[in-house]
């Protein structure tokens, strides 16, 4: 039984590159796991332009969604009276407040 041999890990990590290329000219099992991960690296830069595209759709995506917000809210806001008049005034106006004939029970009052 032999032993598998373990520095590849350690020469990828903590090693300078040449002594990792050394390491590999003599080890046949670090060479297996040095071609491995370099087929892995030529993948991801592969399909690095592809996650870039999707990454900055996304950015759009969220800006106009940021957007569509703002304009929602603030003609929301903008439109709801009860809204602005307890901002400016502390309260809501009612119709009697506003000038307007109004009943017992605050509703508008029309007359012939």
């Amino acid at each position: 039984m032999t032993d598998k041999c373990n520095k590849y890990e350690a020469l990828f990590t903590f090693q300078s590159e040449e002594k990792l290329k050394e390491h590999i000219l003599t080890c046949e099992e670090c060479r297996k796991e040095y071609e491995q991960m370099k087929k892995v690296s030529d993948l991801i830069q592969e399909v690095k332009p592809y996650f870039k595209k999707k990454q900055s759709s996304h950015k759009i995506l969220r800006t106009a969604c940021v957007l569509l917000f703002f304009l929602v809210s603030g003609i929301t806001f903008s439109m709801n009276t009860d809204f602005t008049d307890t901002l400016k005034y502390g309260t809501t106006l009612s119709a009697e407040d506003l000038g307007f004939p109004v009943d017992d029970y605050g509703l508008i009052t029309v007359v012939d």
